[in-house]
């Protein structure tokens, strides 16, 4: 195909394609989406730190940072390994294993006497 001098020619257009111009169009690849998880996830850390500074230690500072963590794994499993969009049954399978572990490391714990020693 011979160079097309018509200025009027996109030279991002398919049907037009000449190898010697034709450069494809860049597609922006998700970054705007990425950068407000970045800061979704910055502000709960941020919290997440505040906590930590200005609450005397606590079972209620401890249960609030759990809560946050819980809250941040739970974002990061639905955003960045996209299990938003997966099926009821395969998010099931994976995250009800969570919440047995969860129940029982706070069972062992409570068997263990933990509580009181606080």
């Amino acid at each position: 195909m011979s160079s097309n001098t018509n200025q009027n020619v996109d030279i991002h257009d398919e049907v037009n394609y000449d190898p010697t111009v034709w450069v494809p169009k860049a597609h922006s690849h998700g970054t705007s989406d990425i950068w407000k998880k970045f800061w979704i996830l910055l502000f709960l850390t941020i919290i997440d730190v505040a906590f930590y500074f200005l609450m005397p230690p606590s079972m209620a500072r401890n249960i609030i940072f759990i809560a946050l963590g819980i809250i941040k794994a739970i974002y990061i499993v639905g955003t960045f390994m996209h299990m938003k969009h997966e099926k009821l049954g395969l998010a099931s399978m994976i995250v009800l294993p969570m919440f047995f572990i969860i129940f029982f490391l706070v069972w062992m714990m409570y068997e263990g006497n933990f509580w009181g020693t606080i």
